[in-house]
């Protein structure tokens, strides 16, 4: 059985002035499945993913050629309005950055800006949101604390929850591990495997044994190129481009 297409790529350039980031990139997101992208720093993985829920167009000077679609939708038209793009595509960033206000709050916030009042609606929203990033056992208690004083890891599965509360369709994760330590790493690669049953996930990591452990497919990005693009297995294991081998082996990048 084919795989419905939740985003797609198509023949993406992109430009930060005249420095040209991405060529000619075409690829397809499936929903409920995870996608990594791969590659060295600097090569475009983290730029393309912005273009997913329109964040490079806050960068002032930038120039998209092509087309992004989420279930089918060009999300880049004019009739399409941004704000509702970032809310269907949610992004988890780098390094956690929880608001500075309290773990209730930070979950809460998005769902007040559109419009929701009802108090036990978003208590449960809430909850619920906090339980599928499994964080609610440990913040329960302490939902009126700042979300500051959480532990790294517990901070980044609290921004997963702030994405989760506002109904997004497609998580788009970049680098979500760089500053956690192996055991928070752990709990949120098992949190990714179990978000993909409601979610479709696009995850950017320099870590090859992660792309490997959470993704079902993969695209290896060099140079602003989209050099190969697959399913996980076939890519880490007969890779079909020489580059695409030489990377993974470890004999560049």
């Amino acid at each position: 059985m084919d795989n419905k297409i939740k985003m797609q790529a198509k023949n993406v350039d992109f430009f930060y002035g005249k420095n040209q980031a991405l060529t000619n990139v075409s690829l397809d997101v499936y929903a409920n499945q995870v996608t990594a992208m791969i590659g060295p720093s600097g090569c475009g993985k983290s730029t393309f993913i912005r273009l997913f829920n329109r964040m490079n167009e806050l960068v002032s000077h930038t120039t998209l050629n092509g087309e992004i679609y989420l279930d089918g939708l060009e999300i880049n038209s004019p009739l399409v309005d941004a704000v509702d793009i970032r809310r269907r595509v949610g992004m988890v960033f780098q390094k956690p950055n929880p608001f500075p206000k309290s773990i209730f709050e930070n979950i809460s916030y998005g769902l007040k800006v559109n419009g929701i009042k009802d108090r036990a609606f978003i208590e449960q929203k809430v909850e619920d949101s906090l339980k599928k990033a499994v964080i609610w056992g440990e913040v329960k208690d302490r939902l009126n604390e700042s979300a500051l004083k959480l532990s790294g890891g517990q901070q980044q599965r609290l921004c997963i929850a702030r994405c989760l509360a506002v109904e997004t369709e497609v998580i788009l994760f970049d680098e979500p591990c760089a500053s956690l330590d192996p055991i928070s790493t752990a709990k949120i690669e098992e949190l990714i495997l179990e978000l993909k049953k409601d979610y479709s996930i696009v995850i950017v990591t320099h870590n090859m044994q992660q792309a490997a452990r959470v993704s079902d497919y993969t695209g290896f990005f060099l140079l602003g190129e989209l050099v190969e693009f697959g399913k996980t297995q076939d890519i880490f294991t007969a890779p079909k481009d020489k580059k695409t081998e030489a990377y993974i082996t470890g004999r560049f990048g």
